[in-house]
């Protein structure tokens, strides 16, 4: 599910950074109407792309997972709400589902791959926490 989560994510937020770069997207913001789009910019921007990342890895799952649902809840708030649902309409149907997404991750946290497994799991064993 973390891959096929982010993958959007991570395209868009690739486009946000390198394509439009973070002045373009400050301008993109503030023509959305977003307050304070010069400091909200460049940090979403580089939430969705290092946190994408940080997911797919399986990294800080918990902790990633809920910045981008809050972040994907103000998005609604602020820019998708009004256009209605559909995509097609700049509505909030994608990012209502990233954003739900993003929730399940930081409720469920990291799969049996993920890399945050890795450190979990020593820390337990030298606890003495998993039963051998």
């Amino acid at each position: 599910m973390t891959t096929l989560e982010n993958n959007p994510r991570l395209l868009a937020s690739a486009q946000l950074v390198l394509r439009l770069a973070i002045e373009g997207t400050t301008a993109s913001f503030t023509q959305m109407g977003v307050p304070a789009a010069s400091l909200v910019a460049p940090v979403v921007a580089t939430l969705e792309l290092v946190g994408g990342v940080a997911l797919i890895l399986g990294l800080a799952t918990r902790i990633v997972g809920v910045l981008l649902a809050l972040d994907m809840v103000g998005a609604i708030a602020m820019v998708h709400a009004q256009s209605g649902v559909f995509v097609a309409n700049g509505g909030f149907e994608l990012v209502l589902a990233l954003g739900a997404g993003a929730a399940a991750l930081a409720l469920m946290g990291p799969g049996s791959w993920a890399l945050d497994r890795l450190f979990v799991g020593r820390k337990a064993a030298r606890r003495g926490l998993i039963n051998a």
